[in-house]
């Protein structure tokens, strides 16, 4: 037998897999974490890529405005707290600055990220975006997708436009970070509405970005946005920073990209029968709407017919209502591409994605979710134990399947190696 111990929640379960059945454990790649994130952030906003130093963008007198995307709550204060240093440098009082809290449209950010911000919210003015506002300036219409772009005022009105935010992997957009802070961050829910109904597009899955409609609309909608600078960052599985970045939306963001994928991209020989895969624990798992992004990442290290085991404590339940609502309404795949087609419901795409997995696999939830849910309304095997789990898989794919275990499924892109 070989242990190996999955996140769960905020603690650790470990699942009991027999040698002769175990392809083994995959893993993103280990990169340092940086010893000082002081250092590292202001070493990034000293080596802009491709773009002026902030401090030579703006000027005395300019309005500023921050988007900060929520996931990061973690290191808010000292993202915000450097770029004001920096500003502070080039002449830019206070009262002139505005930091803006991204809207959330996924299920594991931040409920209050301003209070990440410390003492930061007493100096300059913190305000939360809500996409369903009508506070919002049209910007015009992208080129190629048509999607009519609205954005917060404040923001489509400073001076000098600035973004803050995480790359990580994303199950449609390919990734998060750079122009993600503007859509669906700061956007309007029709505008959100529009760019995510192009989910259902072949192209439009995790780590993609070429020929993915959903990545190029918001690229194109930042555009509109004018933004002048970003600061990003990218953390290991553990949360610790890995690497800065900053300068100019593209540059700036694809170099992380490049990063990201030689963490996440592990290379593997053959798919399994079966996979046992957590999403990382908390906040990863903290609802089924979140814990499922990680099936995109590993969906395709899964044979046809073949079974994963979500190993997921889902403590505040399904997440999601428009998830809910969508899975008891429509009965198939077809019937919610149908819908998606028709008018793009956030929430929605989530069962687009479950139905879509459940084409090609089993899945067995291992979760605080009440068998109810899991089982009638979404379609899910379940189990009280990940070993319970792993049990009625191989009574499914049978004793000799082969196993692959992913304790961080959702920091992570399995790749078939070529013939």
């Amino acid at each position: 037998m070989v242990d190996i111990w999955l996140p769960y929640g905020k603690t650790e379960v470990c699942v009991r897999v027999q040698a002769k059945n175990l392809l083994g454990s995959i893993e993103p790649i280990d990169k340092p974490g940086v010893p000082d994130v002081k250092a590292e952030i202001e070493r990034s906003l000293m080596e802009p890529i491709g773009s002026k130093r902030l401090m030579e963008i703006v000027k005395p007198g300019d309005k500023v405005a921050i988007t900060v995307d929520n996931r990061i709550s973690t290191y808010n204060h000292i993202l915000i707290s450097s770029i004001l240093n920096e500003l502070s440098g080039a002449g830019i009082k206070n009262e002139n600055v505005t930091v803006i809290m991204a809207g959330n449209t996924d299920a594991c950010g931040d409920r209050d990220a301003s209070i990440s911000l410390g003492d930061i919210s007493r100096h300059v003015k913190v305000v939360s975006h809500d996409m369903g506002t009508n506070d919002l300036i049209y910007l015009g219409n992208t080129s190629k997708h048509g999607t009519k772009v609205h954005v917060n005022r404040l923001f489509a009105e400073a001076d000098v436009k600035i973004l803050v935010g995480d790359i990580s992997l994303h199950s449609f957009a390919g990734y998060r970070g750079g122009r993600y802070a503007v859509l669906p961050g700061i956007a309007g829910e029709e505008t959100i509405r529009n760019n995510h109904a192009m989910l259902i597009h072949p192209n439009a899955r995790s780590g993609m970005l070429e020929g993915n409609p959903v990545h190029e609309d918001m690229t194109e909608a930042a555009r509109l946005a004018k933004v002048d600078f970003i600061l990003n960052i990218v953390t290991d599985v553990r949360g610790n920073i890995v690497k800065s970045f900053s300068g100019d939306l593209e540059k700036a963001f694809y170099n992380g990209v490049k990063l990201m994928d030689e963490m996440c991209r592990v290379p593997v020989d053959r798919k399994a029968d079966i996979v046992v895969v957590s999403p990382g624990g908390y906040p990863y798992d903290l609802n089924l709407y979140g814990a499922l992004d990680c099936l995109e990442n590993i969906i395709e290290v899964v044979k046809r017919g073949g079974v994963v085991v979500l190993v997921a404590e889902c403590m505040e339940g399904y997440g999601n209502q428009i998830f809910y609502e969508w899975m008891i309404r429509f009965k198939d795949l077809k019937a919610v591409e149908g819908a998606i087609k028709r008018g793009f419901v956030l929430g929605g795409h989530k069962a687009f994605h479950l139905l879509r997995a459940l084409q090609k696999v089993q899945i067995i939830l291992v979760s605080a979710i009440p068998d109810y849910y899991a089982v009638n309304v979404f379609k899910l095997k379940t189990a009280r134990t990940v070993n319970g789990a792993l049990n009625e898989a191989l009574k499914i794919a049978g004793e000799n399947a082969k196993v692959w275990v992913m304790p961080y499924g959702g920091f992570i892109m399995p790749e078939l190696k070529a013939a």
